[in-house]
């Protein structure tokens, strides 16, 4: 929460396990039955969206660009510009636990590229490229 300045319900990290500063970071998601998005994405049969496991990635990489900038960050914000190549490739439920594996594959100036895989037990459960600006 220090890193990134988003919080419940839209906190998608609870917290960072590895940083490798400017180049990748994994962080975590215990995915709970009482999120707010499974009232209705699926009363029956609950699923993370996966526009939600993708803002997750997003997450983890601006954890990665704070945590990286240190003070230089102090006042910006990251926003999404692109997502590319998305791929949901299984269901993620209650009990869940998303590992969110990022890698900064380029940067120019306050522009980013990364690349996300979210594993659930080791086992890809989506991917995606996106790209991201910093901003004041």
């Amino acid at each position: 929460m220090a890193a990134i300045p988003h919080r419940y319900p839209f906190l998608m990290i609870d917290r960072m396990v590895e940083v490798v500063l400017g180049e990748s970071a994994v962080g975590i998601k215990n995915v709970t039955v009482n999120e707010p998005f499974f009232q209705g994405h699926f009363p029956q049969r609950p699923v993370m969206p996966g526009v939600l496991i993708v803002e997750a990635m997003a997450q983890t990489a601006a954890a990665l660009v704070v945590l990286t900038l240190g003070d230089m960050f102090d006042g910006k914000l990251v926003y999404f510009m692109t997502i590319e190549n998305a791929k949901f490739r299984r269901p993620v439920g209650p009990g869940d636990q998303l590992r969110i594996h990022v890698v900064k594959e380029r940067q120019r100036g306050n522009v980013y590229k990364f690349r996300g895989v979210a594993k659930v037990d080791g086992v890809s459960v989506a991917e995606a490229s996106y790209g991201a600006m910093i901003m004041s």
